[in-house]
């Protein structure tokens, strides 16, 4: 299964993420029309600051999930994919899985009384936050290749310091 992975080394904390992702699940799908539509289009991923580092924070799709498993109105599923989704119209506004989500990143819209949550945007080839990245930090793929690909990173490191000593750091 595909996951929005990060690269921590990467991420400048710009929020072109959040805003692709806001516009992605706004009604127009448009950044014009998008502002002024009630409600507001929400992202479903945060940036947070750690340690000098931007972190972009999305739902993991945990297996097994916390959020699916304490959803009393029975509005999350697990769809084809393996991602954890959300039946709008099924949704009571309980919190209860913005409260057991060990990422903390079950938002809220307030206007409905909705739980939202990444998705992963099923209807994109490619999440639209990963799109939207600049800096290439948001990579959707599976996770033994996105382990390769650090792998191979880390091998180019070593192979240098064997190399040439004083060219690393």
């Amino acid at each position: 299964m595909k996951e929005v992975f990060v690269h921590l080394d990467r991420c400048q904390g710009c929020r072109s993420c959040q805003l692709a992702c806001a516009v992605a699940h706004s009604q127009s799908r448009n950044l014009f029309m998008a502002i002024s539509e009630t409600p507001v289009p929400r992202y479903r991923l945060y940036i947070e600051r750690g340690d000098g580092l931007s972190v972009p924070l999305t739902c993991r799709h945990c297996d097994p999930a916390p959020c699916l498993e304490a959803c009393i109105a029975g509005a999350l599923y697990r769809d084809e994919r393996g991602a954890v989704q959300r039946r709008e119209e099924a949704c009571v506004g309980c919190w209860t899985c913005l409260m057991v989500c060990p990422y903390g990143v079950v938002g809220r819209e307030q206007e409905r009384k909705v739980a939202v949550k990444c998705d992963r945007c099923p209807d994109l080839d490619l999440p639209a936050c990963v799109r939207a990245c600049p800096t290439g930090a948001l990579v959707y793929a599976e996770a033994e290749d996105f382990g390769a690909e650090i792998r191979r990173g880390v091998a180019g490191v070593v192979g240098r310091a064997v190399v040439s000593p004083e060219g690393v750091g």
